[in-house]
């Protein structure tokens, strides 16, 4: 057995942080090579000034691209800040910021499948960082690594912590899509309650709820009219956020348009979703309940990811946990092939927008356009099997 003395791993810390100081550094300014847009930030800049300008938020369109807003009005109240500061100290401040939120993700990740060492923090750290979501959040100046840290750091929290729920509520009044998980949470309350079982669940989901529902009711009494035609109109139009079969959807949605050649999958997906939603569900609940969090919460956003109408590639930094967690499961060469799948860029190999070339893939293309959505499926079929035979082993 080889000892690990603390000395040896002070010597190691420097090592570790420096690696990933070098590959933070690498990546910036391959990403200043690059010539990144950030275009998602200076839509969001563009939000906060309509907010404070008294503008209508859904009838801006925003920077060359002609963007329109998509996001609950909640989200344009916290982009109002963005504005007072000029393009380049911003582009500056939210690199710096999601290089920073990705070592608190990846330490949050870690902590969840209860791997405590910093070091390792480190490491994955500088590894991570150039998967093909990580690098496009920050080719865009995205909001996703806030989400998830969010949505983690709830999750991480212990039984019964009064703060939990309180970041999934306001992940969800930001960005819809976390909300599966206070359905998640609601799920396994009502399951653990019909098996007499006690635990936080229910209250968790219920902070959540009522965190969702005061940021939305917050926005409302400060963007009246925005909130009303978000809620009534803006969130049935997903065509809003772009168009369905374009390669960067990595939702089921995007591969049944792509594999149909038809820019509306129709009743199909709508069929699709519902059943991979129950399915995805079902094995986050039977994970929770075994004790298992950190299955259960990379479950939750895979199925989160392939069942919301549009989920581009750069949501799918949810890849961070899933590598961390087959990993430190001892499934090291599937946690590799994960790893793979995300670092390759491979989506963007095929001919994609202007144009609509997606409409009209042959069969490698199709592959190659679907592979974040197809690593999600079988990550759930992978734990759902793997809760299978533990539970045959548990009743033999």
């Amino acid at each position: 057995m080889t000892v690990i003395t603390p000395t040896a791993v002070h010597r190691r810390m420097p090592i570790a942080l420096g690696a990933c100081l070098l590959s933070f550094a690498t990546f910036w300014i391959a990403q200043r090579a690059a010539h990144v847009s950030m275009i998602d930030l200076l839509v969001y800049r563009a939000e906060g000034a309509t907010v404070r300008a008294g503008g209508d938020l859904y009838a801006l369109r925003a920077t060359a691209a002609q963007l329109p807003a998509t996001y609950p009005p909640f989200a344009a109240l916290l982009f109002t800040p963005l504005t007072l500061l000029d393009t380049g100290s911003l582009r500056t401040l939210a690199t710096a910021g999601n290089l920073a939120l990705l070592v608190v993700f990846v330490r949050l990740s870690l902590r969840i499948v209860g791997h405590a060492r910093v070091e390792t923090v480190w490491w994955a750290s500088a590894v991570v960082v150039w998967c093909e979501p990580v690098w496009t959040t920050l080719r865009y100046g995205q909001v996703n690594l806030l989400l998830a840290v969010l949505v983690l750091w709830d999750l991480s929290r212990r039984p019964g912590d009064r703060w939990a729920g309180v970041g999934i509520g306001l992940a969800a009044a930001v960005k819809l899509t976390p909300a599966l998980f206070a359905v998640f949470l609601l799920a396994t309350g009502v399951v653990a309650y019909r098996r007499h079982r006690k635990g936080p669940w229910l209250r968790h989901a219920r902070v959540a709820a009522g965190s969702f529902v005061w940021a939305t009711l917050l926005a409302a009494a400060v963007l009246p009219y925005d909130s009303w035609r978000f809620w009534t109109d803006v969130v049935f139009r997903t065509d809003r956020a772009g168009h369905a079969e374009e390669t960067a959807n990595q939702a089921l949605r995007g591969v049944l348009a792509r594999l149909l050649h038809t820019p509306d999958p129709g009743a199909l997906w709508t069929a699709v979703a519902a059943l991979v939603t129950a399915v995805g569900l079902a094995v986050a609940v039977r994970a929770e309940l075994r004790g298992e969090r950190a299955w259960a919460v990379v479950c939750c956003a895979v199925t989160a990811l392939l069942v919301s109408p549009v989920s581009w590639s750069h949501h799918w930094v949810w890849c961070v946990p899933l590598v961390v967690l087959l990993t430190a499961r001892a499934r090291r060469a599937v946690a590799a092939g994960t790893l793979l799948v995300f670092c390759s860029y491979a989506l963007w190999w095929v001919p994609h927008t202007p144009g609509r070339p997606e409409l009209h893939q042959n069969p490698v293309e199709f592959t190659l356009s679907g592979l974040y959505a197809a690593t999600g499926c079988l990550v759930l079929a992978l734990a759902a099997s793997s809760a299978g035979r533990r539970q045959a082993v548990t009743n033999e």
